[in-house]
């Protein structure tokens, strides 16, 4: 066991201590905020802050399992049905491909850093070792939001599936109405609660075991969508490909809505895919990382997608694409079919093992996102202490579990995984950039304003093909204007491709995998991410904005002291670092500080 070094917090011991902290928070901020490490102090000297190792036990069959029970969620059923009906017709087979693909380059760039970066954290650890400390810590403290409100909403939800699939009505039955509370907060869901709270205690208990337990709802919930699938083909109709229910109301063909609509579809369903991300976090526990990791990641997304595309071919098999029930698609397939009323309840069965494996999946990830950004003494350091017995992150664990547990009971939240999908996409977008960003730059030694350029112009193409999309309307004089965007902003996006990869050499190459087609893979993932990112809706954005408040106030308060007592106290000079540098060096710079969180 690794001898655990004291976490001085000289910050917090009075409130006079405090005042002064608070008085220094601009200088501390600056040589906090940009502050990076090196893979070699992430593996060894803080990884040491957890205490015991964290047992390396999982293959890449858990790999796969735990990719394919973090990503077959209930979203499945919601999201076909929609995409179908409101975008992409028939063609919504060609929106999960697309879709698919676009989670699989993000898959590539999550695997490089995986490999050669095999720890607990995820992006926070990618990101830190990249583009610092404060970048690292505003994307998982909105993931680890992200996720504790979608596991709250998720659970909740598994009252509703388990109800229809036994007949019973669950509003009066199994939660409990409190008049004294507020609409919205008076129904709670005990059943919820247990789900967390048991969920918990597996994970605090053994990672392998919880594999284990993954990989059984995993096999029996993929059993029912080969039930589904095979269902469809059989009871469904060649025809309903090309031809709607109401001919003279809507257009027929399999793609009715034209290419647009595909894609549109594919930003609806990328939903689905949202969860193999958490599979990165669990890069600590692999016994051969540089095996197993992209295996693991890859397999699972492949395997996915092509259980996603038989199921939208189902679904236009059973239903044309203009009949489809929205809100539960499979299951009103099969209501109104003579003698086969009995699938619905098998349906709202395997969608309930889809909800548990995504939970389990979730939790396990958010627990160690949260034990990471304990290493770095951004939250309280009791949170990256590691069980010596159990080789699990027990303090993360419940803490997060209870909290989610909290809100379940209390909160009726009306989206399954929405909550969910600007803070993970937004990451993926941030992990996209960083891969390029560390291939292409050495600290201390490579001029980083050519990368830097090549983001900046390469995101901003791509924020205007979406702003195009979405806003501006064909026909017209804004059909032209938005032909014409669309196409600069797309020429412009690949001219900078080709001009960056030409002109602008790689200063690294990984060791053991790396992202093929650099810089063209990570740039495809970007440019996905941006248009994904911009066909949310509003209230997306406003709560990402909420959030991201939340984390800076909390950074100012309490994060950037006690990661600086932990990390510099005593060497603050009075002449203030350029901190912008530790993170930026300038092309033929002196030695910096890249050793330093």
């Amino acid at each position: 066991m690794r001898r655990k070094s004291p976490a001085p917090s000289p910050s917090f011991t009075s409130l006079r201590a405090y005042g002064l902290a608070l008085a220094q928070t601009h200088r501390r901020f600056g040589r906090r905020a940009a502050s990076v490490t090196t893979a070699c102090e992430e593996m060894s000297r803080v990884r040491a802050r957890s205490g015991s190792d964290m047992a390396a036990t999982l293959r890449w069959t858990d790999l796969v399992g735990l990719g394919i029970g973090g990503m077959l969620g209930a979203g499945v059923f919601v999201s076909t049905g929609r995409a179908a009906r409101d975008f992409a017709g028939p063609a919504v087979v060609l929106s999960y491909a697309i879709a698919g693909l676009c989670a699989l380059l993000s898959a590539f760039c999550y695997t490089e850093f995986a490999v050669d970066l095999p720890l607990a954290g995820g992006a926070f650890s990618y990101l830190r070792v990249t583009f610092g400390e404060f970048a690292a810590f505003l994307t998982g403290a909105n993931l680890l939001m992200e996720y504790v409100f979608s596991n709250a909403a998720v659970a909740r939800s598994l009252t509703a599936y388990l109800g229809a699939a036994i007949g019973v009505e669950t509003e009066e039955k199994w939660r409990i109405t409190v008049s004294a509370l507020p609409h919205g907060f008076n129904k709670l869901d005990p059943l919820a609660v247990f789900v967390i709270l048991g969920l918990t205690l597996c994970i605090c208990y053994s990672t392998k075991n919880s594999s284990k337990l993954n990989m059984a709802l995993t096999a029996a919930h993929v059993v029912f969508l080969l039930f589904i699938i095979v269902m469809g083909f059989w009871r469904g109709e060649w025809k309903n490909f090309t031809r709607p229910a109401r001919p003279g109301e809507h257009a027929g063909g399999f793609s009715p809505y034209g290419i647009g609509g595909v894609f549109n579809g594919a930003a609806a369903v990328y939903l689905s895919y949202i969860g193999y991300d958490a599979v990165s976090t669990m890069a600590e526990e692999v016994s051969n990382p540089a095996r197993d990791i992209p295996m693991g990641v890859s397999g699972s997304v492949a395997v996915v997608t092509l259980l996603y595309c038989l199921m939208a071919a189902s679904m236009a098999m059973l239903v044309p694409y203009d009949a489809i029930e929205v809100e539960s698609p499979f299951s009103a397939a099969f209501k109104g079919s003579n003698g086969w009323g009995w699938v619905s309840s098998l349906i709202g069965a395997g969608a309930s093992f889809g909800i548990l494996t995504s939970l389990l999946v979730s939790m396990m990830g958010q627990a160690r996102y949260l034990c990471v950004i304990g290493r770095a003494h951004v939250v309280p350091a009791r949170l990256a202490e590691v069980h010596p017995l159990t080789s699990t992150p027990v303090n993360a664990s419940l803490l997060l579990g209870g909290l989610t547990a909290f809100i379940a009971l209390f909160t009726d939240l009306n989206v399954l995984l929405n909550l969910v999908t600007i803070g993970t996409l937004f990451v993926f977008y941030m992990v996209a950039n960083a891969v390029i960003y560390r291939r292409y730059v050495s600290q201390g030694s490579t001029n980083p304003w050519p990368t830097i350029g090549f983001l900046v112009l390469f995101s901003l193409s791509a924020a205007t093909f979406t702003f195009s999309w979405r806003i501006l309307r064909f026909g017209g004089g804004g059909g032209v204007a938005k032909v014409l965007l669309l196409s600069g902003s797309a020429a412009t996006a690949a001219a900078a491709v080709c001009a960056f990869a030409s002109w602008v050499p790689q200063a690294r190459k990984p060791e053991l995998w790396g992202v093929p087609l650099m810089p063209l893979v990570p740039a495809i993932s970007i440019f996905l991410n941006v248009f994904l990112i911009g066909l949310l809706d509003w209230p997306s954005y406003v709560r990402f904005g909420a959030f991201t408040a939340l984390a800076v106030v909390y950074y100012l308060l309490y994060g950037v002291h006690a990661s600086f007592d932990a990390e510099e106290c005593g060497e603050l000079t009075a002449e203030p670092s350029n901190s912008f540098s530790t993170a930026w060096p300038s092309a033929g710079g002196g030695q910096h500080e890249q050793g330093r969180t």
